[in-house]
């Protein structure tokens, strides 16, 4: 039984220690590479479409080029840093689309979804950094990994709080004022 196990333990991390290894420069430029190819062809194809939609597109195209290109630096060298850069890259991705996507609103509804893609990238980033100042891993950071927890309960209640301080906008008088009282309570704001 301890033989299985040691064995199962070895090949397991044979198979970790295959996938952290760096990649060469050259494998490196052959990635980015095609990532600007890939980004060009997903461009072109927008060039088809018009008005909202293709702004959209081209958003979800220069999302995913930046991301790639987050991705396979954090592959070529790989370190917290990087990996934080890539959360950055994905959360301001589904930022441009979400806002993008807000753009065939109007009124409240766009400001709520505006607010709504601003609450998500907030948070998105927040978890971000909170996950690198953890993946540290240094016996000096755990006051710091506090401030970052806190920094970013902090943010994340910000942002909510935004956003349903703009669905109470569509409202009037008693019932605006009721809204706004209770989003007050439910994020702790004076």
């Amino acid at each position: 039984m301890k033989l299985k196990l040691i064995m199962l333990t070895l090949a397991v991390s044979c198979t970790f220690a295959g996938n952290a290894m760096a990649m060469s420069k050259e494998e490196y430029k052959s990635q980015k590479d095609r990532i600007e190819m890939e980004y060009k062809v997903s461009r072109d194809k927008c060039a088809s479409l018009s008005a909202n939609a293709k702004d959209i597109c081209q958003a979800e195209a220069k999302g995913t080029e930046k991301v790639a290109k987050a991705e396979l630096e954090a592959q070529y060298k790989p370190n917290p840093s990087h990996d934080k850069k890539v959360r950055d890259a994905k959360a301001d991705a589904a930022y441009d689309v979400a806002k993008e996507k807000c753009d065939d609103l109007a009124g409240n509804a766009k400001n709520v979804c505006v607010k709504e893609a601003q609450a998500a990238r907030t948070t998105a980033k927040a978890d971000a950094k909170v996950s690198k100042v953890s993946a540290d891993a240094n016996k000096d950071k755990a006051a710091d990994m506090a401030g970052v927890q806190k920094d970013a309960a902090v943010d994340k209640r910000d942002a909510n709080y935004e956003v349903a301080k703009a669905r109470c906008d569509s409202l009037a008088g008693g019932a605006k004022d009721g809204c706004l009282n209770d989003a007050k309570a439910k994020f702790g704001m004076k």
